[in-house]
């Protein structure tokens, strides 16, 4: 360790000395305003003026701090609020009555307070006539009259601990968003019951830890003394030093900073106005290569790698092919540059396009988790050629042989995660990316292309030829169908026009829709956008193709191209959980749409159909769910153009003859209201699945449908109606389901069902999702990628709020 052991006794005494620091009272009844002058509102400085305690300017906000004073940087060690900035004029008061620090904004409203902690000595018959102080030692202590600790700031530590801190089983250390951002960030340090002391990556939605990428096991606590070493009292009453600086010197300030790139940092600075705070050392040593955790990006974000810098600290760079999700966030990770990177696939091992990449290398680096193909033995070239042939494969790892192992060859698909680089040749691998080639002449820092000039020029000529090829076929084919459609079946007035070619929509005559329907004879169902009739295309075959025409009703009377660009924007949409748009007619007042015919009927006749004793099995219902996320997922976030359905309710999911859920009278919301007025009245919801905001005068955002989708799924779940029956009541199933939850009685609203109550976890996962999706409040409701991903058990769903009352927790 560098120290004898009297050393380190006499280093232990002088720690657990706390109470010599000097501190002048701070009376009871005093407080602070943030933004005020601050002659006339100074901070709360300890004696010797180290530090202060107060509120510091942030983002055109305030936060209330702890910061070293005596220095220009203002070195915040503690915050209070960090994640809640208030505004000018907020207010700090230290209570005469219960000695509790309460932070309030200017309306009155309690943002933080220094409640009693459970680390407090003070009895309830000692909180009389308390006083505060500020510490030389960076301490802000709340004090009874017989000098029991009420509350101190050393108890609470944010992101940084100081010399005369101790922490604890169960305390821990939170990393900062970012340097300037004082918002809970990615990485927690922690003390747990077990004796470990673990650094963990945090998944930000649950602020669950994913697995520890450093630990030390047998602690009992972590100690910062005077001389400015980081230690560790192990369990058989041992010591250890865990940070060290390399020379002792009075006039040294010392922190020790859990940094928002997850590395932990003793630093030192002279108490000099001119100076700079200089890491001393950091754990851990390498956090680049630390990473071997499965969940989580790393270090870095995704699709990026991992440099370490001289001060041992992380630089983050994007992947070939990719650049910053957010310019101003090197740690954020990293997008795709070209749509469609390594990832357009049709079905598994297709080769489709394979002559339209090129290939470019990478040494020294690696993402050494997820791969899903490993190929062994195999050569840089066998790599090379197998992820040129997966449409999957998006980076291929190789790492050639050596005197006891032949090559290997890793595959992976996106996104990438834990990335990391080592220019000494530690890692022994290169990484192979696979780039358009229409994309070739882009300059790719850092990056060895593996082609030449004639390369390239013999590419541009296969690709000329085969483009100019294609051209001609394609010209050839369509004349071809041009003649036939002409010649062969210039009479039937039941036959399809021409596709628009950039949609695969087909146009039809009114009175060719009427002679599929037989004058729109049989009717399937009728909803806020008109009624839906059952035809067959072609009815004079026995091949006949059944289609579902659905005539608009109270349309906005829109020019042929607008309604023409509406109908393309629905055509462009393609996913296994929509309904498929076939055509339409726009011929004089008439607006129709014809779509595809889907056996199964509606999830709502389906769910309700009697004998309502009899269930549609759980497992069934279950994928039904699955089926509706992704489809709103798409709609919401992948499709070109996004679109919001406003309408999502049982009646408007159909099902195939597989049961796969299909949302229909998606992108009619904008061809029944005008373009700059979203209102209750123009768009009539169904009562039970109407989002709160509609009857606000606020902005329609996709979350009307997150809110809609929440009902829905309590329906699939307990197999009632959005406004359900109890015990001869009629009550609003989303308040029920949350009453159910709370009681801990979920069996109440499956009614017994013998498949849901067997599928205990998954039952609780999907109603606590809908009790996500129905909060009042927009921006606690969770995104549909969000859904889905909890849905499916990929993400951990926290616990919700009751619906109808606000919380810090957000999705938004």
């Amino acid at each position: 360790m560098g120290h004898d052991y009297f050393q380190i006794i006499t280093i232990f005494t002088l720690f657990s000395a706390t109470n010599s620091h000097a501190y002048s009272n701070i009376s009871f009844g005093s407080s602070l305003y943030a933004g005020q002058d601050d002659n006339n509102n100074p901070p709360w400085l300890s004696p010797s003026g180290d530090f202060a305690f107060g509120f510091l300017p942030y983002q055109n906000q305030f936060i209330l701090a702890i910061w070293f004073s005596s220095i220009p940087e203002k070195t915040i060690v503690w915050s209070a609020n960090g994640k809640n900035p208030v505004q000018k004029d907020s207010k700090l008061e230290l209570s005469a009555d219960t000695g509790l620090l309460s932070l309030t904004d200017p309306t009155g409203l309690l943002i933080w307070n220094s409640s009693i902690s459970r680390y407090s000595t003070a009895k309830n018959d000692s909180l009389i006539t308390p006083y505060a102080a500020m510490l030389d030692n960076g301490n802000f202590m709340v004090v009874s009259s017989s000098g029991d600790k009420i509350w101190e700031s050393f108890r609470y530590p944010t992101d940084t601990i100081l010399p005369g801190q101790i922490l604890k089983t169960g305390d821990l250390l939170w990393a900062m968003k970012s340097e300037t951002d004082y918002r809970p960030g990615r990485f927690e340090l922690r003390l747990l019951s077990n004796g470990s002391l673990v650094m963990n990556q945090i998944y930000a939605y649950t602020s669950n830890p994913y697995d520890a990428f450093y630990e030390i096991s047998n602690v009992s606590q972590l100690g910062f003394n005077d001389l400015g070493h980081v230690y560790l009292q192990m369990l058989n009453g041992s010591l250890t030093d865990l940070l060290t600086p390399v020379s002792v010197d009075s006039d040294l300030f010392f922190r020790a900073t859990l940094n928002f790139d997850g590395t932990f940092t003793l630093y030192s600075r002279l108490k000099t106005v001119n100076g700079s705070w200089n890491p001393l050392k950091t754990i851990p040593d390498n956090i680049c290569l630390s990473f071997a955790v499965y969940y989580g990006s790393g270090p870095c974000g995704f699709n990026s790698y991992c440099e370490l810098r001289k001060d041992g600290r992380p630089v983050c760079r994007c992947a070939p092919g990719f650049s910053l999700l957010n310019s101003n966030d090197s740690y954020g990770g990293c997008k795709m540059d070209y749509k469609g990177f390594g990832q357009d696939c049709n079905e598994v091992g297709s080769v489709k396009n394979e002559d339209f990449y090129y290939f470019s290398t990478l040494t020294g680096v690696d993402w050494p988790l997820t791969a899903y193909e490993k190929l062994y033995p195999s050569t840089e070239y066998d790599c090379e050629n197998s992820c040129r042939r997966d449409c999957y494969c998006a980076v291929a790892i190789y790492q050639p042989p050596d005197n006891s192992t032949d090559g290997t060859c890793w595959k992976k698909r996106l996104p990438l995660s834990n990335g990391r680089f080592d220019p000494t040749g530690a890692i022994n691998r290169t990484a192979i990316f696979k780039l358009p080639k229409s994309n070739s002449s882009i300059d790719l820092p850092g990056l060895d292309s593996g082609s030449n000039s004639d390369k390239d020029k013999k590419g541009t000529l296969i690709l000329s030829s085969f483009l100019v090829t294609s051209v001609i076929f394609n010209f050839f084919s369509i004349a071809a169908i041009f003649m036939a459609a002409f010649f062969l079946y210039p009479k039937s007035k039941n036959h399809l026009d021409l596709k628009n070619p950039d949609t695969n929509l087909r146009s039809f005559s009114y009175e060719q829709l009427e002679l599929a329907t037989d004058g729109f004879k049989e009717e399937l169902g009728k909803g806020a956008f008109g009624t839906v009739y059952k035809g067959l295309l072609d009815s004079s075959s026995s091949s006949g193709i059944q289609i579902a025409v659905k005539k608009l009703d109270k349309i906005v009377q829109e020019g042929e191209k607008e309604f023409k660009t509406e109908v393309n924007v629905i055509g462009q949409t393609h996913h296994k959980n929509l309904v498929r748009l076939i055509g339409y007619c726009q011929e004089g007042e008439n607006r129709l749409l014809v779509y595809e015919f889907m056996h199964k009927g509606s999830l709502s006749s389906f769910l309700f159909k009697p004998p309502t004793t009899i269930k549609p099995p759980w497992k069934d219902r279950v994928n039904i769910s699955f089926g509706i996320a992704r489809g709103l997922l798409y709609l919401h976030d992948e499709c070109n153009t996004q679109i919001i359905h406003c309408d999502i309710k049982s009646q408007n999911i159909l099902l195939d003859n597989s049961l796969t859920a299909k949302i229909s009278d998606f992108g009619l919301a904008k061809l029944m209201m005008n373009n700059h007025s979203r209102t209750l009245t123009q768009i009539r919801g169904t009562r039970g699945y109407v989002a709160p905001e509609w009857f606000k005068n606020i902005p329609i955002t996709v979350k009307v449908d997150v809110y809609s989708f929440g009902v829905v799924l309590f329906e699939i779940i307990s197999c009632k109606r959005s406004l359900a029956m109890k015990e001869e009541e009629s009550v609003i199933l989303s308040d029920w389901a949350f009453e159910c939850f709370s009681d801990g009685k979920l069996e109440e609203l499956v009614d017994g069902d013998v498949g849901a109550v067997e599928d205990a976890a998954r039952l609780e996962r999907m109603v606590m999702v809908g009790l996500w999706c129905v909060q009042d409040e927009p921006g606690l409701r969770p995104s549909m990628r969000e859904v889905s991903l909890m849905l499916e058990g990929i993400i951990d769903v926290p616990v919700p709020p009751c619906p109808y009352s606000s919380s810090v927790n957000s999705f938004s």
